[in-house]
This record gives structure tokens, C-alpha cells and sequence, in this order.
């Protein structure tokens, strides 16, 4: 028993010494040799307490700052369109977005367009060539009263979308070229349009998309190309959809120079009895062909397109383009269950760009032939209009406000009218084209 006690106590006895030995190390460390620092330091506690208290004020302010800046922005806006008149959603304007400057975009882009030489080598020696020198000299016979702005700058669509609502425009046709493709003078605009859907959508402006002759074209990759557009916009509340007579909605896709294909090809896309067509697909929907020549109205029909658009703002410029065929392709129209979208726009030139084809150039005459071209469209009884342009400013038929300029070169303007004429003209002819609808409806 005394022998089991001794051995007991001797491991005992050294366990209480080793924890005395501890403890007066530990009593000699500064904070600064522990390697725990001050583990029981209460003022330090409580300074990191008050720390991350104040950076959770900091925060849950700065939430609720930026809560009521959005609230202000929203109940500004709805104040705003308070003023406008309502959209209206058969009036479409073909809009681009192929702009840029050296502050969004690091260069200048469209502004500087190149002019364009004459076929005839003889005829283009005696006009100007080369591109133009933005900011103040510019690819176009008229200055915007935005400047020479960039199609990806924010503040810009937003005017944009109001100088829109200004007009009742209710629906935009944005000029698209497919991912990484675009026109001859300009770079690719697709990436621009989640952000033009958004600033849209805010407005209660529509976007349909207008599709441009790509490089490589055919009823293969347009099949491709229109599946990207729905699968990747169509759920956007601002993505324009028709409601068709047996009452369904679908996208409305104009096609820009769709003649350039032919009546074989596009059926194979466009004809329900075709085995890799569209149709009876979740990818069908409203095609809208260019009507230029006559003889096209026949390859229209057979191609299997569900309308047409005549685009070009210059009466007599092509069979489409002339007002007075309208009555006729409005009854071919009929008589073939197909859409009819007449163009307008309020006048015509583009010597900035094509400085030799003075032949085209329509006169303003201070609004009338923008007047007249609306009065000749409403005279058909159309189910669109579609007005050449909002802002294709390179061949001067925008309705978006311009200003006076003289400098190293001068401009049109549209003196002694106001910026905003155009938008006024349109919001008139609105109204008298709701009225005439509900008439016709009776």
C-alpha cells in the first residue's frame, strides 16, 4: 500500500510543479512575446465590437442610400412619363446603335464613315474621298443635338428613349448583326443590347430586331441566328412580340435586303411543309421582307414571308419606296394574308457619305414631305408603320433632334423649327392613326 501511495504522488507531485514552471513563463511574456497577443485584452474587445458595429452602420446606411436614390430615379421617371404621351405600338422606327467616341468606345465609330467613291472611275475622281474627322466633322449632312455621341453611353439611350416617347413611338427596329459581325464601317453591336432592352423597358418602348445581310447569310444560320435572339432576349419584358389573328404571340423579325437570298432558300426556313423549316417550332415567327422591286411581291409569297416593309425613306426611289404603288401592295397584301408596313421618313440625303448622288436627296420642305409621306401611308389602311429613321443619321432621315452648326463645315438644320419638329410630327400623325384604326375597325 505505502508502495502504491509513492508512486502515486511522485507523477502528481511533478504535474503540479510543471504547471507552477507554465504559469510563471506565461506571467513573464509581454503581449507582445505571446504568441496569442492579449487574449483577455477587454478594451481591445470592445474597439473591435465598436469597429465592425460602425462598419455595419456604415453599410446598412449606405444599402438604404442607395434604396431611396433608386426610389427617387423611379418615382423621377414615373414623373417624367407622366408628360409623355402613351406609346404606340404600330408605329415602328428603325433605330442604330453602331456609334461611338473616343470616351465609351477609345475611337470614333460611323462618325467618321468613309465617303464613298462612284462605281463610274471616271465619275468618282471628281468627289471627295477618305473618311470624315469627328468631332466636327462628321458623316453626315446634319449634326445631332447630342453630339457625336457613343450607342453605348447610358445617358444617351435614355434620351434617346425619350426623345422616342416624345413621338409615341411605341416600338424600335434595332439594325443587328449576329455576335462578333458587323457592317463595313463599324464594330459588333449585339453586346449593346441588354443594355438598350433594360433602358427600353423603363421607357415602355418595345425593341424588335432588324436583321442586317450579314456576311454568309442563308436560311441555315438564320435559323441559328434567330434561336440565339429568343433564347437569349426573348424572356425580356421589352422584346416586341406580335399577337397574330388565331391570337398568338410571336417575335416580329424585320430582314433587311432579304432579296439577296432566293425564294428556294428561304422557303426551306420559312414553309411549313418544309422538314428543317422554323415553322411548329419554339423559334417561329413574324418575318418581314424588303419589298424593293415589283417582281419581288411574287418571291415574297413563295418564300413563305408572313409580310413586307418597304424601308426607304425617298419616294420613287424604288417600286416599294414609291407611295403611289402602296395602294396596290397594300391589296397584294391582302389578298395573300400578309402583313404591310409601309416606310416613311422624313426626307432624304446622304452626300456626307455618297457625295455624288445628289439624285436621291428629298427636300424637308420644313416638315411637309414627312407629312405627306405619313398622310399617304395612312391612306392604306396599313397594320404598321414604320418610319426610316429615328437616327440613320448618315443618310439624313433621322426624326432625332438636330442643332444648328457652322465650323469647318456647315450643316442642314432644321430651322425655323424647333430640335424636337420631327418628334411633334410624329405624335401627331399618331393620334390620327389610332383614331383611323378604330374607324377601320368599325
Amino acid at each position: 500500500m505505502a508502495r502504491f501511495r509513492r508512486k502515486t504522488c511522485i507523477p502528481l507531485i511533478a504535474l503540479v510543479l510543471l504547471v507552477l514552471i507554465i504559469t510563471m513563463v506565461l506571467k513573464m511574456l509581454t503581449p507582445e512575446d505571446s504568441p496569442f497577443g492579449a487574449p483577455f485584452d477587454v478594451e481591445m474587445i470592445m474597439d473591435r465590437k465598436n469597429k465592425m458595429q460602425r462598419e455595419y452602420k456604415n453599410k446598412v446606411d449606405q444599402i438604404k442610400f442607395n434604396a431611396s436614390s433608386e426610389y427617387h430615379k423611379d418615382t423621377e421617371l414615373a414623373a417624367i412619363l407622366r408628360k409623355f404621351p402613351p406609346p404606340n405600338y404600330n408605329f415602328h422606327a428603325f433605330y442604330y446603335q453602331w456609334y461611338g467616341n473616343p470616351k465609351f468606345d477609345g475611337k470614333y465609330i460611323h462618325w467618321n464613315h468613309e465617303q464613298l467613291p462612284h462605281w463610274d472611275v471616271k465619275v468618282a475622281q471628281e468627289y471627295p474621298q477618305g473618311k470624315h474627322n469627328p468631332p466636327e466633322d462628321i458623316g453626315s449632312n446634319f449634326y445631332p443635338f447630342l453630339g457625336a455621341y457613343s450607342s453605348r453611353d447610358p445617358v444617351v439611350i435614355a434620351d434617346h428613349m425619350q426623345q422616342l416617347r416624345t413621338a409615341a413611338i411605341g416600338v424600335i427596329a434595332v439594325s443587328w448583326y449576329p455576335p462578333n459581325m458587323n457592317d463595313d464601317n463599324g464594330e459588333s453591336v449585339d453586346e449593346l443590347m441588354p443594355l438598350l432592352l433594360d433602358k427600353a423597358h423603363k421607357y415602355n418602348i418595345m425593341v424588335a430586331f432588324h436583321i442586317e445581310p450579314y456576311k454568309g447569310r442563308n436560311e441555315v444560320n438564320m435559323f441559328s441566328n434567330v434561336k440565339y435572339i429568343i433564347d437569349k432576349y426573348g424572356v425580356h419584358p421589352a422584346f416586341f412580340k406580335y399577337r397574330t389573328t388565331n391570337n398568338r404571340r410571336l417575335p416580329l423579325f424585320y430582314v433587311y435586303d432579304s432579296y439577296l437570298l432566293n425564294s428556294d432558300q428561304w422557303s426551306k426556313l420559312l414553309k411549313h411543309t418544309e422538314s428543317n423549316s422554323i415553322r411548329h417550332t419554339p423559334y417561329d415567327a413574324i418575318f418581314i421582307a424588303l419589298l424593293v422591286e415589283e417582281r419581288h411581291k411574287r418571291d415574297i409569297l413563295t418564300s413563305g414571308f408572313d409580310g413586307v416593309y418597304t424601308y426607304f425613306a425617298t419616294n420613287r426611289f424604288s417600286y416599294g419606296s414609291t407611295q403611289k404603288n402602296w395602294a396596290s401592295i397594300k391589296a397584294f397584301c391582302e389578298n395573300n394574308n400578309l402583313l404591310f408596313i409601309p416606310s416613311v421618313g422624313p426626307g432624304y440625303i446622304d452626300t456626307s457619305v455618297r457625295p455624288w448622288n445628289f439624285q436621291n436627296t428629298r427636300n424637308r420642305i420644313n416638315g411637309k414631305y414627312y407629312e405627306n409621306s405619313l398622310s399617304a401611308a395612312l391612306q392604306t389602311k396599313p397594320d404598321f408603320i414604320s418610319i426610316t429613321s429615328f437616327n440613320e443619321w448618315h443618310e439624313g432621315t433621322q426624326i432625332e433632334m438636330a442643332l444648328p452648326k457652322t465650323g469647318t463645315r456647315v450643316y442642314l438644320d432644321y430651322l425655323p423649327n424647333k430640335p424636337v419638329i420631327y418628334l411633334e410630327i410624329t405624335r401627331k400623325w399618331g393620334v390620327i392613326f389610332n383614331v383611323e384604326r378604330q374607324k377601320w375597325k368599325e
